[in-house]
């Protein structure tokens, strides 16, 4: 269930039958660099990828399945709180997924030494809320006819090369044998995992594939389009399980990737109730890892879930149109794009949405003169905290959104210990009416490393910093993105979620 935080960025998205999980995302920080690689869904043996849009009641579901069996035996059931129409789905172009994995998956950076960093560049989101997340998912084949009493097939289309019914059942039992004598082969054991549903009294969007409209590779594989709905509805959910349309291969132990991108106006998502963990960022690596970063970061991944059995791990939170550093030209979305993926539907604002945006500003943050006692020369604390003043840009920019005249000045007081790490971190003085902005940068500061102090002394900090926001201009570097593109409202977050098929 949609639920709007009023705290630091955070997002959301429901991933377990019955559950939701709950992601506090860390921003990527603005560089004085360039992109170097970066790691998409390539990576992984069995990733379903899906794009959610949601503004207001209305959401606009988006999803690509690594579906590599025979197109006769492809077969998707995906609960949907309202009877969906025929207009309310579409396909979409294959390409458009890549766009929107490439400008979100996780990327390496090089950059260097340069006084002062461009000052511009900037999250500066919005709200925040939550995604609930259930289960249920099928696939595979099958013959036959008839019908359970239980069962009512409420619409009927084709779309693409897809053949769609839309059902209402009352009994889990009675869904499952329609579904298996109407000719889809779904896996033993979807009983369970459709029961919430039905109890719940939500319908179920059924797909399967019409062989003879169906496109393939030059290796013979059906290439299946992506498949979009939107409906309206208070929750804001997504089915876990939708990922499960044909068995894992074995070769992948069982497991499953789920990318989730979320696309809203203003504000980023975070899952609900479940573990979260953000990817470690500002990570100094070797340099041969530019030839190896695919593999490196899948390491990366793993070592993160081990370390957090269960998690769903945040990946990357910007603005959609833009992007710092940027993954290739034009890596950013267009508002073409933005419209594909459901900006057209959603609230009657299509493409124009950034229209209805509020005045956005540009969160500018100054560094004061630093007073430290210990082995640690200023200048070095000055180009740490300057290698992470995105992290405090984006909490003022947090609190921008709620007061476009908010400005002052915080003082953060830290000490470093023996191993560069911060012991301890507090707010001194600060005439920045918004208290969460304070309480944003010092949980960003205990994130830090510095370098290790001689002799393993300790070092303490008074750090000024001056809050100053300014009108983002059309066409200049705004509040919701960094540089490589146009402003626009929507924030691009992504999730990432392995579980057991």
């Amino acid at each position: 269930m949609l639920r709007r935080l009023a705290a630091p960025l955070s997002v959301a998205a429901a991933l377990l039958v019955g559950g939701a999980l709950t992601l506090t995302p860390r921003p990527s920080a603005a560089f004085c660099g360039f992109y170097v690689a970066g790691a998409d869904a390539h990576l992984y043996n069995n990733a379903t990828s899906v794009v959610l849009m949601r503004s207001g009641k209305r959401t606009v579901l988006s999803m690509q399945n690594d579906y590599q069996g025979p197109p006769e035996d492809f077969a998707l059931v995906i609960p949907v709180p309202v009877i969906l129409k025929e207009a309310d789905v579409k396909v979409l172009r294959r390409e458009l997924f890549k766009r929107v994995e490439t400008l979100a998956a996780p990327r390496l950076v090089e950059y260097w030494e340069q006084d002062p960093c461009m000052q511009e560049g900037t999250i500066g989101l919005g709200n925040t809320g939550l995604i609930g997340r259930g289960g249920g998912g099928g696939t595979g084949s099958g013959y036959g006819r008839g019908a359970a009493p239980v069962v009512v097939v409420e619409a009927e289309f084709a779309v693409g090369e897809y053949e769609i019914v839309i059902l209402s059942a009352t009994e889990s039992n009675g869904l499952d044998s329609w579904l298996r004598t109407n000719g889809y082969r779904i896996p033993a054991g979807a009983e369970p995992l459709l029961r919430p549903y039905v109890t719940q009294g939500m319908k179920f969007f059924v797909a399967k594939v019409n062989p003879k409209k169906v496109k393939f590779d030059k290796q013979g594989r059906a290439e299946l389009s992506p498949l979009r709905f939107h409906y309206d509805s208070d929750e804001f959910a997504l089915p876990i399980r939708l990922g499960l349309i044909n068995a894992p291969d074995p070769k992948a132990g069982g497991k499953q990737d789920l990318l989730v991108h979320v696309l809203a106006p203003h504000q980023r998502y975070e899952v609900a109730n479940y573990l979260n963990v953000t990817i470690p960022t500002n990570l100094d690596v070797d340099d041969a890892v530019r030839e190896r970063f695919g593999e490196f970061y899948v390491s990366l991944f793993d070592h993160t879930l081990g370390q957090n059995p269960g998690a769903v791990v945040t990946e990357y939170a910007w603005g959609a149109t833009n992007c710092d550093p940027c993954p290739g030209p034009d890596a950013a979305l267009t508002e073409k794009e933005l419209a594909e993926l459901g900006a057209d539907v959603i609230d009657g604002q299509g493409a124009s949405a950034s229209a209805a945006a509020p005045t956005r500003m540009t969160p500018v943050v100054r560094q004061g003169k630093a007073q430290v006692k210990g082995p640690l020369s200023p200048d070095i604390i000055r180009r740490i905290v300057r290698a992470h003043i995105n992290e405090i840009r984006r909490c003022y920019a947090l609190g921008l959104v709620k007061d476009p005249k908010l400005a002052g000045e915080v003082e953060l007081h830290f000490e470093i210990d023996a191993e560069g790490r911060v012991r301890e971190a507090t707010l001194g003085r600060s005439t920045v009416t918004d208290e969460g902005v304070g309480r944003c940068s010092v949980a960003a500061l205990k994130r830090w490393k510095f370098p290790k102090p001689q002799g393993g002394a300790k070092v303490e900090v008074q750090y000024p910093l001056h809050l100053q926001g300014q009108v983002a201009a059309s066409g200049s570097f705004g509040g919701f993105g960094g540089f490589g593109g146009s402003p626009s409202p929507y924030v691009l977050t992504r999730l990432h979620a392995r579980y057991d098929a």
